[in-house]
């Protein structure tokens, strides 16, 4: 076999697309996770027994099944019951509803980490519990949360190539046509594989560089 390059240059405007459509996915399925993650963490935490047993049960059933299993459900069998989406939608729904069971796991998890003694300082301050979790909670939990989360950004990253298989037109199917229809499987599986890399390597330093500003502001404010 022979390293084409050109064939992948000839494509260019088609991988360019293929990459717009991964990261919009990736970056809408990761803020609405996270702000779903968050809220369900918050309830779990101050919700009350049953809440907690609810929404848990919910998250281990997420976690503990995986996204492929997850989005062939979502788009296969949801018109059984009425829901039938199409594979963009359906995509960015189910990343989203993953992420948030994973990023809800993370966030209880540094609720959790905050010391007690903090909590109970806010208290003798006369903060009241609103309070409490917004000026203190939520700060120190965001600055021992940040290494977890990016790493699971990352994850969730090489996961939505999973997406193709509703044949959403993100890299990992732009790519793998572009294979097919040029016989260049090993010039497709180069730029794939260097793609992700760049974009799992940008992630990275944007979240050690987040975790140093955070960290730093912290205890300036200490």
């Amino acid at each position: 076999m022979i390293f084409n390059p050109e064939v992948i240059i000839e494509k260019l405007p088609e991988l360019a697309n293929g990459l717009l459509v991964t990261i919009l996915l990736w970056v809408a399925g990761i803020a609405g996770g996270v702000v779903l993650g968050f809220l369900v963490a918050t309830a779990r935490r101050f919700g009350g027994f049953v809440t907690n047993a609810v929404l848990g049960s919910i998250v281990e059933v997420l976690r503990g099944t995986p996204f492929l299993i997850q989005i062939f459900l979502l788009y296969y069998g949801g018109p059984f019951v009425g829901l039938m989406l199409d594979p963009i939608p359906c995509g960015l729904i189910g990343l989203m509803v993953y992420s948030a069971a994973c990023y809800s796991e993370i966030f209880r998890a540094g609720f959790g980490a905050v010391p007690a003694g903090h909590v109970e300082a806010a208290g003798c301050l006369g903060m009241t519990r609103l309070q409490t979790i917004r000026r203190i909670q939520i700060p120190e939990m965001a600055v021992i949360v940040l290494p977890p989360a990016v790493n699971l950004s990352v994850i969730l990253l090489k996961e939505s190539a999973v997406l193709s298989i509703i044949t959403v037109p993100e890299l990992t199917a732009t790519v793998s046509a572009i294979g097919s229809q040029q016989y260049a499987y090993l010039e497709a599986i180069f730029i794939l594989a260097v793609v992700y890399w760049v974009l799992v390597e940008l992630t990275d330093r944007i979240g050690r560089l987040a975790e140093y500003r955070l960290s730093r502001l912290r205890f300036s404010k200490a």
